[in-house]
């Protein structure tokens, strides 16, 4: 029994709802307002580093999946909904 949801909403109910997603994403978010804030500001050395940085948070999100943590990985665990 589906309590009303369709097969396609529960296949995709957890999507990019893991460690390295959340990860991934949470260092790109600092990235992105450490850079924003470095532009308004004229600081080009810290602009450049944040979007390191960004590339840095896409590399650690691979890798984090790529070692089970990523939605339907080894190590991934879905949280239970009520």
């Amino acid at each position: 029994m589906n309590h009303g949801q369709s097969s396609h909403e529960e296949e995709h109910d957890s999507e990019g709802n893991s460690i390295a997603a959340w990860t991934a994403v949470v260092i790109m978010l600092v990235a992105f307002a450490v850079g924003t804030v470095a532009f308004m500001f004229n600081v080009p050395v810290v602009v450049w580093a944040s979007l390191g940085l960004l590339i840095v948070g896409l590399i650690v999100g691979q890798i984090l999946k790529r070692l089970g943590y990523g939605v339907g990985g080894h190590r991934y665990v879905p949280k239970a909904h009520n």
